[in-house]
């Protein structure tokens, strides 16, 4: 039986997602919670959550952590993350979340005005389930009404101190056309993506290619930066990766170098090493 763990966090999408994995799935479901320790109030929201699992008679677990109010939004989901990670391993399943259509757009929004590479329009596209995509924020409070759903209503999200809250207001008043084209642009980008990651595996299972300072050297740098992207784990930025292919081209032979983000080089005269440190 497959098993699955369902990111809960007490909000409508997920209470959502929830009640709908029980009526139309016959998986193993284990209901998980992470609290922040954000806000004042969060508990309520790990024992909503907690009642919800006993209603529906499934496994809870649960973490809380106390970032404090000025936690920021990627430590926030770091850890989150790493809690739903870790219940993955433990129950050997997989993790589900109740992101829908307007995330997606948000997520765009926020990666442009950052600034981020091409990989920025493809997101939310892993190993993570998330069947709630195909859904607008709209029809997940319907249901959720007509099903007489409970959730709690996050106080954070009229914050103007976290980005995603700044972006879904000026993305509020989008069309429902210009919805649309950004989720078919994001899908076809998405099937790019997959086709180069699938390319550069296929380059670099010829050995003489993973750790050659020649081959590197002598390819465009955007094939370059995609392969430096492979062989670092995605751990470094576009600017960290052009300065490790400019290394790459230039240290002598007995150099060590500092690519950041828990990432060193060392290099001979013709070959380097990549090295991840924890």
């Amino acid at each position: 039986m497959k098993k699955y763990i369902v990111a809960v966090s007490g909000g409508v999408d997920s209470v959502v997602l929830l009640d709908m994995l029980v009526k139309q799935s016959d998986a193993e479901l284990i209901v998980a919670h992470f609290d922040h320790g954000i806000r004042e109030d969060s508990r309520e929201d790990a024992e909503l959550v907690k009642n919800l699992a006993e209603k529906y008679n499934l496994k809870f677990e649960t973490k809380r952590e106390e970032l404090g109010p000025n936690a920021s939004e990627e430590k926030a989901r770091d850890r989150r993350y790493a809690f739903l990670n870790y219940l993955s391993k433990k129950y050997n399943a997989q993790i589900v979340t109740a992101h829908h259509s307007d995330d997606i757009i948000e997520t765009i929004a926020i990666n442009l005005h950052r600034k981020t590479g091409w990989r920025g329009l493809s997101v939310m596209d892993s190993e993570t389930l998330r069947p709630l995509l195909d859904k607008t924020k709209e029809e997940i409070l319907d249901y959720a009404k007509i099903n007489k759903l409970e959730w709690r209503e996050d106080s954070t999200n009229d914050s103007d101190k976290y980005l995603r809250n700044k972006m879904r207001k000026k993305m509020s008043n989008i069309s429902l056309d210009n919805q649309r084209q950004i989720l078919a642009l994001r899908s076809a980008q998405v099937e790019i993506k997959n086709l180069i990651d699938r390319e550069v595996k296929s380059i670099l299972a010829h050995e003489d290619n993973i750790d050659s300072r020649y081959f590197i050297t002598h390819i465009d740098e955007p094939s370059a930066l995609e392969l430096i992207r492979k062989l670092t784990e995605g751990k470094l930025t576009r600017p960290q990766a052009r300065r490790m292919i400019h290394s790459i081209k230039t240290s002598k032979h007995g150099k060590k170098y500092e690519a950041g983000a828990g990432v060193d080089i060392d290099f001979s005269s013709r070959k380097f090493t990549v090295r991840m440190l924890k």
